[in-house]
């Protein structure tokens, strides 16, 4: 699926693992993701940790899409910082799953994601 994400890889994120649930998924600021306030925009830090969610929920195998999500911005980023979100799977029921995403620079928490997911019914396969 990551192959495939033309809009994650073009911002230059990196897989850096997946598997059973959980990901990781690292980005480093650019000065073009800056706002008007010198700071990174909250979408690509959005951005970021909506991939590793994706990442997480799509490594059981059928197709799954998010639901939902919702972010908490904690300290702002800067162009030059390297964020890395972790993805952790926080039940999965049914089609439906909730997904816990912690976005770092190093050490340092800047946010906090949480992810909705709902797995395609059997037959749909999304276009690509």
């Amino acid at each position: 699926m990551f192959d495939a994400d033309v809009a994650s890889r073009g911002l230059g994120i990196e897989l850096v693992d997946a598997g059973d649930g959980t990901s990781r998924a690292r980005m480093r600021v650019t000065a073009a993701m800056v706002n008007g306030h010198g700071i990174g925009h909250g979408g690509y830090v959005f951005l970021l940790a909506d991939t590793a969610f994706a990442l997480a929920c799509n490594s059981h195998g059928p197709p799954t899409v998010a639901a939902g999500g919702e972010i908490s911005f904690l300290r702002p980023v800067r162009a030059g910082d390297v964020l890395t979100a972790t993805a952790t799977e926080r039940v999965r029921h049914g089609r439906n799953g909730i997904y816990d995403v912690t976005v770092r620079r190093g050490d340092e928490v800047v946010a906090e994601f949480r992810g909705r997911s709902r797995t395609l019914g059997q037959g749909v396969v999304p276009p690509g």
